[in-house]
Order: C-alpha cells, then structure tokens, then sequence
C-alpha cells in the first residue's frame, strides 16, 4: 500500500516531485509508525464493517482502528465481537493478491479479549496488524503486551501494539511523573512490539469537565498542553529511545455528508487560499488543520480521526514541501557530516547541519511514505486531489 495510491498515476505525477513509496504490514517500525497517517476509528459494530473498510481504503486510507471500548456501549461487547470476527473473517476471505487493505487494528477493553479474538479468528487474523491498548499505564499495561505476546505466538503473526495514553494517573500533576516513568520502563521492554503512542485527549478534558471548541486547539486548553509536552518529552525523544506519539483526536466533523469538494473545484489555486480557509471553516475543519501544524511542531506524528472528511486534510499536510525536502537534503548531504552552518537553497532560512539534522532524518521518514510535493505545488493543489469525489 502507499499514501495516495487511490489518485491516477497522471494526477500523481502531476503533484510529486518524489511520489509516496510503498510500504508493508512488515515493514520496519519507525516506517509503519510515520506511515499510520489519519488512523480512522469505526465502532466494531457497524454491520457491513468489512464493506467500510474497502470503501475507506478506495478513498486514501491507510490505518483503521475497529473500536470495541469507548465507541460502543457496555451491553454491546458480546454482539461486536461476534461482528468483528464474522466481518474480518469475510474480509479475509474475499482478499486477493495485490489488495490494499489498510493497517488494521482493534481496540479492546481487556487482555482476555486479544487472545480470545485471535483464536476465534483463526487464519483470518493475517488482515490484523495489531491492538490497541486503552488507558495504558505500567500497572495495566503489562497484562496486555503479555497477552498481545501470547497471541502473536500462538497465530505465528507479529502483532503490534499502540498504546493510548489517557488515563486520570497520567494527566494530575502529582502522579504524571511517576506514571510516565513506569510507561517508559513498560514500553522500552515491549519495544518490538509497541508501534506508536496515541493520545487520549477527550479523556484529559473529561477529568475537569473541558471540552474544547471547534475553534480551538488542544494546544489552546493549558492542561491537556502540559500533558503532551510532558509526554513528548519522556517518551518522544530523538536521540534513539523515543517512540512515535500520535496527534489527538479532532472531534468536529462536516454538519453534512456532503464536503468542501464543490468548493475546491471553484477555486482558482491564486488567490484560492482565502477560499479554501472559507470552505474548511464552514464545515469546521480550519481548527483541524491548525492543530495537525501544532501537532508536528510539538513532536506528535498522525492523528486520531473520527471521521472520514478529517483524513484527506491531515494527508494532505503530511506531505513534504520541496522547500522542507530541500533543506533536509543539504543537512544530511555526507560532506556536511561535520557540521557547520548552511543557507537555505531557498535564501530564507539557516541550516545548522548538527543541532538540525535529527528534524532533517525525521522529515525524509515522512517524505518516504508521503512523498514531497513539487516546488510549484501546495497544500490546497494537494488537498483538492485527495477530496474523494462525492
């Protein structure tokens, strides 16, 4: 699979100076990790869930996760296992060589859960990649990597693990030190196995009763910002010992099914940027794209989506700039392995090869698995694509 592979190859070509580069459910971590991209939650209840997943993956996306916590009810857990198991079992089935699924993953609610749903789904677990693990801390987190650890060795698989960090122990200050050093020492053990971290953000602002408009950011409500920097911190370091930390979910969505798509195509690209921030904010998608900009300035990587018109925006922000392409090529160029200082091939800005070179290895990750944009073309050129048409 690979970011954008639902666009022709001329419209590919037209917008990449280097195109998206595929990538496996094998693939190495760090790659799998920047390639998650919009990671779209369903509940695992939907009744023609193996039809949506076909038809997201037809429109751009690329990781999934099948929800059997938080997005459905308690008295619904037995009817949405047996759901899951019979839609992926299907979905198994109905595969073909050269089908580009995207990563799956189900959210549980306990450890029994992981083993359980992989012996029911017996040969049908190869469309999985793994399991998200809710309100991780050391003290629960452990049961479930145990399980995820039986699990992989009993189907013969390797299954991955995405952590979501959103428990009360975590965002309080006078427990979040203690609480982030034993995730650490948690997930350092389970290294192999932990794909990425996700943010519970709706949990931090369901703690005082916060819940952020559609005009703001998670960044804007000062204790949910305290938390990420906090986390990025201890677990999201560069020097070889962090793990991707994924941006929190956007919980605003179009107040219709229909999308900005119309809009797109009336506008002429110059002076369409105006228009384009006019249509994102009628269907309130501005605060998004201002949050997946703050996300990647603090270090976060992806994001939580809850619905399909988030997706095509955060890819399309994802995307490498030739301007960003450029100056990581000049930091990581051999003959400025020593160091020093370099001007921009854009005359806009310093390079400084050792303090930037760690930005430049993380920015050709992204440019691997979503591509680098031409010198002439922009977010909106980018986004008016990726709109899947009505």
């Amino acid at each position: 699979m690979h970011h954008f592979g639902h666009l022709a190859p001329r419209v590919r070509g037209e917008l990449f100076h280097r195109e998206p580069a595929a990538f496996r459910t094998d693939s190495p971590l760090p790659v799998l990790a920047t390639a998650l991209g919009a990671t779209l939650y369903s509940p695992a209840t939907r009744p023609r869930l193996s039809d949506d997943v076909r038809k997201q993956a037809a429109r751009g996306v690329v990781s999934m996760v099948l929800c059997l916590e938080d997005a459905i009810d308690d008295a619904e857990v037995g009817a949405a296992e047996d759901n899951l198991v019979a839609q992926l079992t299907r979905l198994a089935a109905e595969a073909v060589d050269g089908d580009a699924l995207p990563l799956l993953f189900v959210r549980v609610r306990a450890p029994g859960q992981i083993t359980a749903l992989t012996r029911r789904l017996g040969p049908a677990v190869g469309v999985l990649s793994g399991f998200v693990l809710p309100k991780f801390t050391e003290e629960t987190g452990v049961p479930f990597l145990e399980a995820l650890t039986a699990a992989e060795e009993a189907c013969g698989q390797r299954l991955l693990a995405m952590p979501v960090l959103e428990s009360a122990a975590l965002l309080y200050a006078e427990s979040r030190e203690e609480t982030l050093r034993g995730i650490a020492r948690t997930v350092e053990k389970y290294r192999d196995r932990v794909l990425a971290l996700r943010l519970g953000v709706t949990d931090f602002c369901s703690a005082y009763g916060l819940r952020r408009a559609p005009d703001m950011t998670a960044y804007d409500v000062g204790i949910v910002a305290s938390v990420i920097a906090d986390v990025v911190n201890v677990l999201g370091r560069a020097d070889g010992t962090g793990f991707t930390v994924t941006g929190p979910v956007w919980e605003y969505f179009p107040r219709q099914e229909r999308m900005f798509k119309p809009q797109l195509r009336r506008t002429p690209f110059t002076p369409g940027a105006e228009r384009l921030r006019s249509a994102l904010i009628e269907h309130d998608l501005d605060g998004l794209l201002r949050e997946v900009e703050l996300d990647r300035a603090n270090g976060l990587l992806g994001k939580t989506c809850i619905h399909p018109a988030h997706v095509a925006p955060v890819h399309a922000l994802s995307v490498v700039t030739h301007e960003e392409f450029s100056d990581a090529a000049d930091i990581l160029r051999e003959d400025h392995g020593g160091g020093g200082v370099l001007r921009s091939a854009y005359t806009n800005k310093m390079n400084e090869v050792k303090p930037h070179r760690a930005w430049a290895e993380r920015t050709m990750r992204r440019a691997h698995v979503f591509g680098v944009a031409r010198e002439d073309v922009t977010f909106v050129e980018l986004l008016a694509a990726a709109v899947p048409a009505a």
